[in-house]
């Protein structure tokens, strides 16, 4: 009994079937099985999956654009040095040095040390930003461009304590490099870096903004890097750092060093900081900087124990220069300051940064705890010392 109503099950299914395929021979008969095979086509399935994607968006699967806008504002820097060698090795020796020093001094031989950067056109009629440390104390500075042609350049200025130089090769009709706008950056934002590594040519990387905002490395006296995974190495110092646009966002600095074990970690001076001190040194020859003169340091338990608030912010101040702005006002080690012209400051790094904005001659207020009293001291800012 069993055995019959299988077989009729399978009857019944075959039957079904053979009726759709007889249904299916006639629908084609009247059409070319275009519109099947369209109903089932890869773009469509495509589309479908880039429809259930967030944002509707397409994956990038090049930055080609990106880097054809900025490649040929990137350049790369070939600088010059004369060095004095000692001829003889035992001039090291204090001894023989006494003894014969004078005479062999005077046997020197000149080496030409030549050193490997980038830089960026940042402007069309010559203008180029790079590091400081990449041209410091060059006899001779030569810039190539990404076309083939070169030029000597003239170093316009520089800052020791961002690490930013300027410099102007006489060359106009330049690609100048298109400045991302004021959107702040995201950390897991796509950056390109360019420059010329190791003098291998003109390079691109590829990474994404890995921090912000990063200081305490020991780089320069005034740090507020980007970091990237971006590869940076020798010879991408003063490079283009831009976003998935091609637009600049930062200079290429610095790597962690290999040695450390350090892999993936390059800085960048923010665009915004470099177009400033680029700009003071294009109208005044120098950058400029306020200081009232205090040395500071983190706030002591004891110390914010004496103001009553154990977990307040701001900077202990350990020492004032003698006929300072902040001396003459009356500020005395051992006060706590916690706020310039209003705006709370956390620690000594905030401070100092918050007060080199303010151009020498500009009026500062400072607020300070001294012990549980709550003071405000004016004073004008005057420049600060190199």
């Amino acid at each position: 009994m069993k055995l019959i109503k299988a077989v009729s099950f399978i009857i019944q299914f075959g039957l079904i079937g053979l009726g759709m395929a007889a249904l299916y021979l006639i629908w084609q008969s009247d059409h070319d099985g275009s519109e099947l095979i369209n109903f089932f086509s890869p773009s469509q399935l495509m589309q479908h999956s880039n429809d259930s994607a967030a944002g509707n968006t397409s994956p990038v699967t090049s930055y080609a654009d990106a880097v054809a806008s900025s490649f040929n504002s990137v350049v790369t820097i070939y600088t010059t040095k004369q060095v004095k060698h000692k001829t003889h090795p035992l001039l090291n020796d204090p001894i023989f040095n006494q003894l014969f020093g004078e005479q062999l001094e005077r046997r020197q031989r000149d080496n030409t040390e030549i050193n490997l950067g980038s830089g960026v056109i940042i402007s069309s009629d010559g203008y180029i930003i790079t590091n400081q440390h990449v041209v410091t104390g060059a006899d001779e500075i030569l810039v190539s461009l990404s076309d083939g042609r070169g030029s000597q350049a003239v170093l316009v200025g520089e800052d020791r304590e961002t690490d930013i130089a300027i410099l102007r090769i006489p060359i106009n009709g330049l690609d100048e490099i298109a400045v991302a706008d004021t959107q702040p950056i995201r950390v897991g934002d796509v950056v390109l870096a360019i420059g010329n590594p190791l003098n291998v040519g003109q390079t691109v990387t590829m990474g994404i903004i890995s921090a912000t905002g990063r200081n305490r490395i020991g780089l320069n006296t005034f740090e507020n890097f980007i970091q990237t995974d971006a590869a940076i190495n020798p010879g991408n110092s003063g490079g283009a750092l831009v976003n998935a646009r091609g637009q600049l966002i930062g200079i290429n600095t610095a790597i962690f060093s290999q040695e450390v074990g350090a892999q993936g970690i390059g800085f960048a001076i923010p665009i915004s900081i470099a177009l400033d001190i680029k700009q003071q040194i294009i109208d005044n020859g120098k950058v400029s900087r306020g200081w009232i003169g205090v040395e500071g340091t983190q706030i002591t338990a004891k110390a914010a124990m004496e103001t009553g608030n154990p977990n307040i912010r701001g900077a202990l101040i350990v020492g004032v220069f003698i006929d300072s702005p902040a001396d003459m006002a009356g500020i005395r080690s051992g006060d706590i300051m916690v706020a310039v012209n209003g705006e709370p400051v956390d620690n000594i790094r905030d401070l100092l940064e918050v007060i080199t904005l303010y151009q020498p001659g500009e009026i500062i207020e400072i607020t300070v705890f001294r012990g549980p009293q709550e003071m405000i001291f004016s004073m004008r800012a005057t420049e600060r010392p190199q």
